[in-house]
């Protein structure tokens, strides 16, 4: 396999979404002079070994992301030894906190009552909003800004550089089960492929297909998997709800082949020829030959 040569402007983002239904891998080129990201590899394989987020089977995961990359590699010409997982499951949690501290006085301010915010204040309230009390067997994966409020001045988006006496950060925390995802960087670090970090299926998606109108104006995404759905709510340009429903796909696949009394692999061809996600498009005049 070729190697890609590199240089300071640029370099190799791999991303590796563990799915339900498939496990892909996407190989990328960032140039970060334009900040502009060139697609040089993907690759797909049929998920194995996990169900609703979580391992079941470990050697047949790893058959599955080692398939989706080797694919990925291929096309890119590149050799992938570390990515970013995206990662679901319905025992991911979202939750709303909040933290607050006192402004202290720089150095360098000339005024007499206010206090500028610094980088450093930022970070010490966002510190502070996520000190909450969390389960033994939990982490915080991420910790997602609503909005600050200075005093009595809320909804602002940046405070750095403004002045007050008190600074209080909202945000939104996703946290996640701390055993299930040490097992998916496992199987994948066993392959090699040094896991660089983690994101939320359902925050990725956001960043992919909604635009800061949406975001602003207020949105619901719902990403419909095969074993889960996830829930994000956006208002003001921030998070305000997430969640992932152990349903997906595969439920109506499933509930099909029950009621019908048929194969899983028949009840899914006849879902996908036959379903509509617009109750004004069905009907209820629809026959069709069942296998025999």
């Amino acid at each position: 396999m070729k190697g890609i040569t590199m240089n300071t402007a640029q370099t190799l983002r791999v991303g590796l979404d563990i799915g339900s239904s498939f496990i892909s891998c996407a190989i990328a080129e960032k140039f970060y002079e334009t900040d502009e990201m060139k697609l040089m590899g993907i690759g797909r394989s049929p998920s194995a070994g996990i169900k609703n987020g979580s391992v079941i089977h470990r050697d047949k995961l790893m058959d599955a992301i080692e398939a989706a990359v080797k694919d990925a590699e291929l096309m890119a010409g590149c050799k992938v030894d570390k990515a970013v997982l995206s990662i679901s499951g319905e025992n991911i949690r979202g939750i709303n906190t909040q933290g607050a501290i006192a402004i202290q006085k720089s150095h360098h301010s000339s005024l007499p009552v206010e206090n500028e915010i610094t980088e450093n204040d930022v970070y010490r309230v966002m510190e502070m909003a996520r000190a909450l009390s969390l389960p033994p067997d939990r982490d915080i994966m991420h910790v997602l800004p609503q909005e600050y409020v200075i005093d009595t001045m809320d909804n602002i988006k940046d405070p750095v550089g403004m002045t007050g006496r008190r600074l209080e950060a909202k945000v939104h925390l996703i946290t996640v089960p701390s055993a299930g995802v040490k097992n998916l960087v496992n199987c994948t670090e066993e392959l090699g492929i040094q896991v660089d970090g983690l994101v939320f299926q359902g925050l990725a998606t956001g960043l992919a297909t909604l635009d800061s109108d949406e975001k602003e104006l207020g949105v619901a995404l719902i990403n419909i998997g095969g074993d889960t759905t996830e829930v994000v709510v956006y208002h003001n340009d921030g998070i305000r709800h997430s969640a992932v429903m152990g349903i997906g796909s595969n439920s109506i696949t499933n509930d099909i082949a029950v009621m019908l009394q048929i194969g899983v692999g028949e009840a899914e061809e006849i879902k996908r020829k036959y379903a509509s996600a617009k109750a004004s498009m069905s009907s209820t005049e629809l026959e069709f030959d069942l296998p025999v």
